[in-house]
């Protein structure tokens, strides 16, 4: 009788069964991105390239412009509201037409059942559609693997400065089980 080859082929099968489990996580958070500083708010998004050309719909921009970004993330959309994390990463001016951004960072947690656990975001962020869908690329800690979206709305912006206030609704899905 050929017993354990087939009680081996159910370990494996039931081992990868668990292993591919998957829960997925919805957050919701406000993203402070702060180009101009003010009195109380040190720049958290800061240039370091400056591109060649002139956009046509805003000649303050340029493409190839590149921001470096330390954002925090909040619970609320005041920026006295309880720290959730930060987005570390960069933003380019992408488009020659309008402002569409790469934009690629890590969400940092800091606080919360998320703490020390991150979650990659890489995507195209068309600035002025009322919602953006950006594609999650992995994680790590809760999130390691992680797979999902996220939908960036801006909350409120200011036209002189460029400061800007993102409301972020993140859907995650991780492996269940991911050491945190």
């Amino acid at each position: 009788m050929q017993l354990l080859p087939v009680l081996v082929s159910l370990s494996l099968l039931l081992v990868g069964a668990a292993a591919a489990r998957k829960t997925t996580t919805h957050l919701n958070f406000y993203l402070h991105d702060i180009v101009t500083a003010g009195p109380s708010s040190p720049a958290t998004a800061v240039r370091v390239a400056r591109g060649v050309t002139p956009l046509p719909v805003d000649p303050t921009k340029r493409f190839g412009d590149m921001y470096v970004i330390d954002d925090p993330l909040t619970e609320g959309p005041d920026a006295a509201s309880p720290a959730v994390g930060t987005a570390q990463g960069f933003y380019i001016l992408a488009s020659r037409t309008d402002i569409a951004l790469l934009f690629t960072v890590n969400l940092v947690f800091t606080a919360g059942p998320h703490n020390g656990s991150t979650i990659a975001v890489h995507g195209r962020d068309a600035v002025f559609d009322p919602v953006r869908e950006l594609p999650v690329v992995g994680g790590t800690g809760v999130f390691r693997g992680a797979t999902g979206y996220g939908l960036f709305q801006t909350y409120s912006a200011d036209n002189a400065t460029f400061n800007a206030v993102l409301q972020v609704d993140m859907y995650v899905s991780a492996r269940v089980g991911a050491p945190h």
